[in-house]
């Protein structure tokens, strides 16, 4: 199963090594930790970074706007750490995010595209995500999930 897609190619600037979610399937209202590693091509300011995030429920737009990479990252209750602009060379980060309660118990699919402060794409994520009643903790019949997701780019 892959939770977490690269759909970017080599012209982009981050060459993502590995995306790993805990616990693996997300739910609704509880913390889930991201970790993402790979290796920046070049130099990058992430506070300039801008990712357009389109949120699908079947064939209906729940939400397609553009954020800063900063301003993304709070409304999930994240930040970024650290010096924001970064060298070229291997790159690391780990956000805890919080699931908002309010999201619809549903499948959905969420597409992230995002592009550096100087126009180049910086990286290209497509997230099929099932807010289910089997992935709520509050229902009874509700089942558990694996603890860890790990999503490496195929090439």
């Amino acid at each position: 199963m892959r939770l977490v897609e690269d759909t970017s190619d080599d012209t982009y600037v981050l060459d993502i090594l590995d995306i790993t979610l805990t616990p693996a399937l997300p739910w609704l209202g509880r913390q889930v930790r991201w970790e993402m590693s790979g290796r920046l091509k070049e130099t990058v300011d992430l506070t300039r970074v801008t990712c357009n995030v389109i949120m699908k429920f079947g064939p209906v737009k729940m939400l397609d706007r553009s954020y800063r990479l900063p301003d993304l990252l709070a409304r999930i209750g994240a930040r970024l750490p650290g010096d924001p602009r970064l060298p070229a060379g291997p790159w690391q980060q780990t956000w805890t995010l919080r699931i908002p309660e309010t999201v619809p118990v549903a499948r959905h699919r969420i597409r992230l595209r995002a592009r550096t402060g100087t126009g180049k794409n910086f990286l290209a994520l497509d997230i099929p995500v099932d807010f289910s009643c089997k992935f709520r903790p509050v229902a009874a019949t509700c089942g558990g999930s694996s603890r860890v997701l790990h999503s490496t780019r195929r090439r």
